[in-house]
């Protein structure tokens, strides 16, 4: 049987409003050594930004992040998780959607984890996660 997502995710991840400025987002995500900040607004998930969300959309436009907002950048259409599904169904998500970290949520879209591929990693079939790993890695 396949552990549950509870089992491998990070809690209580540091998180952003959609109304803090990047350079806001760019500092926590220094402080707490992570690639991504999930987006709430009134405590639910809203959005996702990530470290490349800030280069690719800002950054790389010549735009000073200190004039953008997170919520300007965000990805706002979210693949999330429960924690009680399992890493399989985690695995799954990644796949299909190519992406390299979950934000895990549970009743009225409320963050309580975050389950990043180097999670899922440590905790399934070294196998399973090169596969995982090749598929979320190809070119969309």
């Amino acid at each position: 049987m396949s552990k549950s997502v509870r089992e491998a995710m990070t809690e209580n991840p540091r998180t952003a409003t959609s109304s803090q400025t990047l350079t806001e987002a760019a500092q926590m995500m220094k402080g707490e050594d992570a690639g991504s900040l999930p987006v709430v607004d009134g405590g639910r998930l809203v959005g996702i930004v990530t470290d490349r969300d800030i280069v690719i959309r800002a950054v790389a436009e010549g735009v000073d992040p200190r004039g953008l907002t997170v919520g300007d950048v965000a990805t706002a259409h979210v693949i999330a998780i429960t924690a009680d599904q399992t890493l399989d169904e985690a695995l799954a998500l990644m796949e299909q959607y190519q992406v390299r970290r979950l934000p895990v949520i549970e009743r009225d879209d409320q963050v309580v984890g975050i389950l990043a591929q180097a999670d899922v990693a440590l905790n399934v079939r070294e196998k399973r996660a090169g596969e995982v790993l090749e598929e979320i890695s190809k070119p969309g």
